[in-house]
């Protein structure tokens, strides 16, 4: 076990990020439209590098799995008040999708899907760093590093790609707030 890693400045950093991106899209439906893909638009590139400045490290010992958090229905309920949330500006067109250069036709995806995705790996990383227990903390830093690196690194990209669409849509804006008035579409 090696605690200098989980609590090196750029672990903490990217734990404090992610403690932000979980509330953002946990707290989804409470927000509009512009004040989600505004807020969005700002914690994932973040996040994305707090993840990517996290230090090397060795695969702990520990041979258990973690234990997860994350069910099949908080993903599912994640994913559809985001989805509610943006309306026709959820799907995009996937450019990196594994099986694209398989395809002669676009492969659609969805902000939500994206996005918990990448909440169901962090959520579960949360809930193990909470525990406050040095190998269980290591192991989850370990788990989610990896993860990122294979999967939620680039689902996290996908989604601000399409965020920054609606966010910065011209046909959307009116006015100071950058939306329509009350910040929602009519």
């Amino acid at each position: 076990m090696n605690p200098a890693v989980i609590y090196d400045k750029n672990t903490l950093e990217f734990v404090t990020v992610t403690l932000e991106f979980c509330t953002l899209i946990e707290t989804a439906s409470q927000h509009t439209l512009y004040s989600f893909t505004d807020k969005a638009v700002k914690i994932t590139p973040l996040l994305y590098l707090k993840a990517a400045l996290l230090p090397d490290m060795e695969e702990p010992e520990e041979e258990d799995e973690p234990e997860h958090f994350i069910t099949e229905d908080t993903y599912e309920a994640i994913r559809y008040r985001i989805a509610n949330l943006l309306g026709e500006y959820d799907p995009f067109l996937e450019t990196f999708h594994p099986d694209i250069r398989y395809s002669d036709t676009p492969i659609a995806s969805t902000i939500s899907e994206n996005l918990a995705d990448v909440y169901q790996d962090l959520g579960d990383f949360a809930a193990l760093f909470r525990r406050e227990n040095e190998e269980v903390m290591e192991q989850a830093l370990y788990i989610c590093r990896e993860s990122f690196r294979a999967c939620w690194g680039q689902k996290l990209l996908n989604a601000l790609k399409a965020l920054h669409a609606v966010r910065f849509n011209e046909e959307l804006s009116s006015g100071e707030d950058g939306f329509l008035a009350g910040g929602e579409i009519e």
